[in-house]
């Protein structure tokens, strides 16, 4: 079987993420594409992070800029500037959805994490990534990661 994949149009693996996805534009999700998700999943995991974040803004460096779980398993495009339907968790901003890069000082990196799960988690709108993580612990059957970059026009 060929390996669970996360891909976008609108910039490639290890890339830089177009200003219009990041708090310098329009602040909106890129577009998704999802491939090869394992027969046996019953749901999907979407998972943004930035784990550059300065210790000044950050004790533990790291800031969740998207997480949603309990999306279908059949899943295959996220569109531009659109939720996938799904639960949405909470953000390191304290909001649900997808929240642009917006480095305070040099050029990150930021990982798009899909995982596809046995079961459908049971945690509730707004969850944080952690709980998240907790729940589908001992639950991955595959994991496709993406990486942007991306660095603000002083």
């Amino acid at each position: 079987m060929k390996e669970m994949q996360l891909t976008s149009l609108v910039f490639e693996n290890g890339g830089t993420i177009p200003s219009e996805y990041t708090c310098d534009g329009e602040n909106i999700s890129p577009e998704l594409r999802i491939a090869n998700v394992p027969g046996g999943a019953k749901s999907l995991v979407l998972i943004m992070e930035d784990p550059d974040v300065p210790k000044f803004v950050r004790e533990d460096g790291m800031w969740n800029h998207w997480v949603v779980f309990n999306i279908p398993p059949n899943t295959v495009f996220i569109p531009r500037g659109e939720e996938p339907e799904g639960v949405q968790g909470l953000t390191t901003s304290n909001k649900l959805g997808y929240g642009g890069p917006c480095p305070p000082d040099k050029e990150h990196r930021y990982f798009f994490m899909l995982y596809a799960l046995d079961k459908e988690l049971d945690e509730q709108e707004g969850a944080t990534k952690e709980t998240v993580r907790k729940a589908m612990k001992h639950h991955i059957l595959a994991k496709a990661e993406l990486l942007g970059r991306y660095e603000r026009n002083k």
